[in-house]
């Protein structure tokens, strides 16, 4: 596109860590995810079991969780990627970090799951997760 700076993909990092409450919000918010409010991220971020943001230079620009009850089950979520940065391989990296995660600091016995938008399903196919229809299907219910 005229017009707009592309970041070489050597310029993007993955960093151990949660992103702030505000980035936190800023990505669910630029990435089209439901919207949530301070107090609930200031309460559920730190409950996180791992998380990751993908940097460039120093700004935060995508991140990714796994929550879960630290045994039984864990849930991929929280995947987001400012838009102008997408397209770039960039959910692979934050998935391969989380993946690593999983594997070698996961029970064996673990139940990771997580709930994929089209398209996003075809990136977490590339790392093993099958669709559970019609065995199960995912539901959600929003608290009012």
């Amino acid at each position: 596109m005229a017009g707009t700076l592309l970041t070489p993909l050597d310029d993007y990092r993955i960093e151990p860590h949660l992103p702030s409450v505000d980035d936190y919000l800023r990505l669910r918010e630029a990435s089209g995810l439901s919207p949530f409010s301070k107090e609930a991220a200031e309460k559920g971020l730190p409950n996180s079991i791992f998380g990751v943001c993908l940097m460039s230079g120093g700004a935060v620009i995508g991140m990714g969780r796994i929550i879960g009850d630290g045994g039984c089950f864990f849930q991929v979520t929280d995947i987001a990627i400012m838009p102008e940065h997408r397209g770039r391989g960039l959910g692979k990296m934050i998935m391969a970090a989380l993946m690593g995660h999983i594997e070698s600091k996961l029970p064996k016995t673990a139940y990771v799951s997580l709930i994929a938008d089209v398209p996003a399903n075809r990136l977490y196919q590339q790392f093993g997760f099958t669709e559970t229809a019609p065995r199960s299907v995912g539901m959600a219910k929003k608290v009012s």
